[in-house]
């Protein structure tokens, strides 16, 4: 039995346009995951405070966290897209979704946990953790923590070095100024986010075909080096704490989706996979791990992975 030490575990990330078809994500640098559909062109940057996992090339931490305005965050999944078709405001949702139930895994504090997240951090979640597919999505425009509109020269000019600069909210000169002022969004973030809790604010924006959006999600509350939740007013919730203890034989994985509610399209995943030190390998860890994660993913091993999703499902 590996019990509930967090020492024992690893944190492996990966994104991809499906659930299926991923690529190993490098945690804390500057080399994006790319990702290009029929759908969007996108690249994708994850940081987490105090990494702890694969590939272990990966620094443990990232200049972002010491930016004053990121001192208290411990995790972001950071992204520029390109929408190759207009989308609604109203439609696109980030967020998390499942594929089997997690009711009976639940946590005891999950209730209360919930009514916090959506009253206090993101009044926009919505969803059914006790569904038999359960989902909790948030309308992206009053989600992310920071949007960025740009051009329409598309990712070309998104060199790797340009994630070193901590991304800021507002818009490039000229065409990416007319489309907020038009719709008078507001120029900070969290009043935008409020602004966007409108319905009728939401469907006025359009995500333009080949127009490039950039975004932030980030908060203090989802901490990866412990694999917890923690929340103010004391209220923390501790992942493997809610295991029943046996040893994990595939990766638990949280995953963050971006979709496009209207036509049910996936549009891209971030995947957070929790692996066992005892399965890791540093001749050949990325193999090993795909072909485990492919099980979770196809339906196999699904009490296992639920233990671990039940933890986002508190969050957002």
């Amino acid at each position: 039995m590996m019990g509930t030490d967090p020492k024992k575990y690893l944190l492996k990330v990966t994104a991809g346009p499906s659930y299926e078809d991923q690529e190993q994500v490098h945690v804390n640098t500057t080399t994006p995951a790319k990702i290009s559909s029929e759908h969007i062109d996108a690249h994708i940057h994850v940081r987490v405070k105090d990494f702890r996992g694969l590939p272990k090339t990966s620094p443990p931490d990232s200049p972002y966290f010491t930016h004053p305005t990121h001192t208290r965050d411990l995790y972001s999944i950071s992204f520029s897209l390109v929408p190759k078709r207009a989308i609604n405001g109203d439609d696109l949702v980030f967020g998390n979704d499942f594929d089997h139930p997690i009711r009976d895994k639940l946590p005891p504090l999950f209730g209360k946990a919930f009514s916090y997240v959506t009253s206090f951090i993101d009044p926009g979640l919505y969803g059914d953790p006790y569904a038999d597919r359960p989902y909790l999505y948030g309308p992206m425009l009053s989600s992310v923590n920071v949007l960025r509109v740009g051009g329409k020269g598309g990712l070309d000019g998104e060199d790797e070095e340009g994630d070193e600069e901590v991304l800021e909210e507002g818009a490039e000169e000229g065409e990416g100024e007319e489309v907020r002022t038009r719709l008078g969004v507001p120029e900070v973030g969290s009043k935008r986010m409020k602004f966007f809790l409108q319905e009728a604010k939401r469907r006025e924006w359009v995500f333009e075909e080949g127009r490039t959006y950039s975004c932030d999600f980030f908060n203090p509350y989802l901490d990866f080096n412990q694999f917890a939740l923690r929340l103010p007013l004391g209220l923390s919730l501790n992942v493997l704490g809610n295991w029943d203890g046996q040893a994990l034989r595939t990766p638990h994985t949280l995953r963050y989706v971006l979709r496009d509610r209207k036509t049910d399209v996936l549009l891209f995943v971030v995947s957070f996979n929790l692996v066992p030190v005892e399965q890791d390998s540093e001749s050949t860890p990325t193999k090993d791990m795909e072909g485990k994660e492919g099980e979770t993913e196809n339906g196999e091993k699904v009490e296992e992975e639920v233990k671990h999703e039940d933890w986002e499902d508190d969050l957002d």
